[in-house]
């Protein structure tokens, strides 16, 4: 073992014992998957004899710029989330002394789930994705236990204010900044609501077939459903392709009758601005990126002709 392997597992087995005295760490391993922030599973026997598994995460110098309690609101608002019985890995501990790891952590749970467990039946992953969206959007921006998170609207307008030196056309950036810009800020015609900041087929696990766990809750905010519902369709046009995108939508629809749709097409362009010189960083294989390319400038193209 390195010098470096050996004085992180110090570290990992020094937060196991202030977890339980007495307990011994056994492996450590990072989890794939983890782009934000560093994402480490730990295994170790607690002081009663018995083995357990958890999920270490670690947020890195970006997420913090941008909220320097990133991991502290991410932690709480897991709480929050399991109370109300939503499918969220449960929150054992959090740091940010310092003592053990230079930056804030949090430790969650581990929960066991393999590519071969996601649903091979498309319609039924759609389906669960879509209910889990709704149940998402059903709990209330005004409930004063979430205040502590951002505002959507207060992200959204910083991100058109600050155009970046270089505008990616490669994906209409600037076409799209342009319409955004003249239309923002947008009615207001839906409550607000808590919104996963992030929800798309790669924040979801899946056992035997079965939808249990949203995971990566760093980017969660209020506000209106459909930037979240807007970045979704994306996802699943990327993940699914166009069919399974528009079953999505309308599955959605059929569950959130409240909502007004109305503003959509300009919520998609907001989606549409995430990867906007970002795409070539995600370390896509050629073939894939050419793929999401295509679907990202159809997605595009479409908003645009609704907008007319």
């Amino acid at each position: 073992m390195d010098e470096t392997k050996f004085i992180e597992e110090k570290k990992f087995q020094q937060l196991v014992q202030t977890m339980d005295p007495g307990s011994k760490l056994l492996r450590t391993w990072r989890v794939s998957g983890g782009v934000s922030a560093q994402v480490t599973a730990i295994e170790f026997e607690q002081s009663d004899g018995k083995k357990k598994k958890m999920i270490v995460r670690q947020h890195g110098e970006t997420d913090l710029k941008r909220n320097p309690r990133i991991a502290a609101d991410e932690f709480k608002l897991l709480q929050i989330l399991k109370s109300k019985r939503l499918l969220v890995p449960a929150p054992y501990h959090f740091d940010s002394s310092g003592a053990i790891f230079p930056n804030p952590f949090i430790v969650i749970e581990f929960i066991e789930s393999k590519q071969k467990d996601i649903p091979r039946n498309v319609n039924t992953a759609i389906h669960e994705l879509a209910t889990s969206l709704s149940n998402i959007h059903k709990i209330k921006g005004s409930n004063p236990e979430l205040s502590f998170l951002p505002k959507q609207e207060e992200i959204y307008a910083e991100k058109l204010e600050k155009r970046p030196a270089i505008i990616d056309e490669s994906l209409n950036e600037g076409r799209i900044r342009e319409m955004l810009e003249s239309v923002w800020p947008f009615p207001k015609v839906n409550k607000t609501v808590l919104l996963h900041g992030d929800y798309w087929p790669g924040n979801i696990l899946w056992k035997d077939g079965q939808f249990i766990a949203i995971l990566d809750w760093e980017d969660a905010a209020l506000g209106d459903p459909l930037a979240d519902f807007a970045n979704s369709r994306l996802e699943i046009l990327w993940a699914y392709g166009m069919a399974a995108m528009n079953d999505f939508t309308n599955q959605y629809k059929s569950m959130c009758t409240a909502i007004e749709f109305k503003y959509l097409p300009y919520w998609d362009l907001f989606a549409a601005l995430r990867p906007a010189s970002r795409i070539s960083e995600w370390g896509l294989d050629e073939r894939t990126e050419k793929m999401m390319r295509e679907r990202h400038q159809w997605f595009v193209s479409r908003a645009f002709e609704k907008i007319k």
